[in-house]
């Protein structure tokens, strides 16, 4: 497991520290969102905000995590 759809799955179970392995040597847009969705089930939403931004994405107060998860999952699957 080392791509970012296998990190999405990890998203999904909940299991942020393997997807956040995953991330971390993803450079692309999808990977950052993904990097702060990380750090948002991890609960550190500072850094979450961080990842968002170098997604190119606002990190909102109301975020939903699952919401979050679907919309990369369906923007990744469209490319």
């Amino acid at each position: 497991m080392n791509t970012l759809h296998d990190a999405i799955t990890l998203l999904e179970k909940g299991d942020w520290d393997a997807a956040h392995t995953i991330v971390q040597n993803d450079d692309s847009a999808p990977g950052a969102w993904a990097h702060g969705i990380a750090h948002m089930l991890e609960g550190d939403l500072k850094n979450a905000g961080y990842w968002y931004g170098r997604a190119g994405r606002e990190l909102t107060v109301d975020a939903q995590i699952d919401d979050e998860i679907a919309a990369l999952k369906a923007s990744v699957a469209d490319n």
